[in-house]
């Protein structure tokens, strides 16, 4: 019924917009206001689908203006996006799509989401993937994304990061710096350096920018992405990433 209350009166507006020019909302009288509206309200009543039609079409317009607007903190943002030294690189480094992930190591749904870039990795040799911490969730969130970030300062390739990177987020129990650090140890990296790496300004200046990256995009929660031009949020699965990405390369779901 709220949806009914707020649509009357618009349509109202409509209607007193297809009358003579001389006729405005201010000069109908109160009876005349009321005669229309309850024209419209049985009209609706006896239509009942012109309310499902209309909120369908302007779902379609929030959706479609959403879109513009993340295309454009993209453009404006792209450089930092998916060229900052700051990102770790996987996947093709010269790929024809950018596949950008925003994740917290305490987020179930990024578990979950993490065998979904997996399986594209291996599914897709033209695809850049690139990573970034997002703590948003906790202070162990925030402790665990400062690990990360000292692991990606000793290793350039990402090899190690990536098999870091999955023992974390796959292991059980909440993620902290003491689960980061033994999942770093386990593969294989110096963990002296990481010690001496986790003072460095290089790791506060790491998370700063990618948080202002996520509030520029309207990221709020993990894991979110960026593909393309697009801006996903949350877990949607393989199958609407793998659609993302062949809108980006082609504009077509699959290409």
């Amino acid at each position: 019924m709220r949806s009914l209350r707020l649509l009357v009166p618009a349509m109202l507006s409509l209607a007193l917009c297809g009358m003579a020019p001389t006729v405005s909302a201010q000069s109908i009288s109160d009876s005349q206001r009321g005669e229309i509206e309850s024209i419209v309200r049985k009209y609706l009543i006896a239509h009942p689908e012109v309310l499902e039609e209309a909120m369908g079409e302007l779902s379609k317009r929030q959706a479609a203006a959403e879109a513009e607007k993340h295309a454009a903190s993209v453009d404006s943002n792209a450089a930092t996006i998916f060229n900052s030294p700051r990102g770790v690189v996987l996947g093709n480094k010269d790929g024809d799509v950018n596949f950008v992930e925003f994740f917290d190591y305490n987020c179930g749904y990024c578990k979950r989401a993490m065998a979904d870039m997996l399986d594209l990795m291996k599914s897709d040799p033209k695809l850049k993937v690139v990573l970034k911490e997002f703590p948003v969730l906790s202070q162990g969130s925030v402790e665990a994304a400062q690990v990360a970030v000292a692991v990606r300062m000793q290793d350039s390739s990402g090899k190690k990061y990536l098999e870091f990177h999955q023992k974390l987020l796959g292991g059980r129990g909440p993620a902290d710096k003491a689960h980061a650090m033994a999942a770093a140890k386990e593969s294989g990296l110096d963990m002296g350096r990481i010690e001496k790496d986790l003072a460095s300004p290089e790791v506060r200046a790491t998370i700063e920018e990618n948080f202002k990256l996520a509030e520029a995009m309207g990221m709020n929660g993990t894991p979110s992405y960026v593909i393309g031009k697009q801006v996903v949020i949350g877990a949607v699965g393989l199958e609407n990433l793998k659609e993302k990405i062949g809108m980006a390369r082609c504009g077509k779901a699959t290409c």
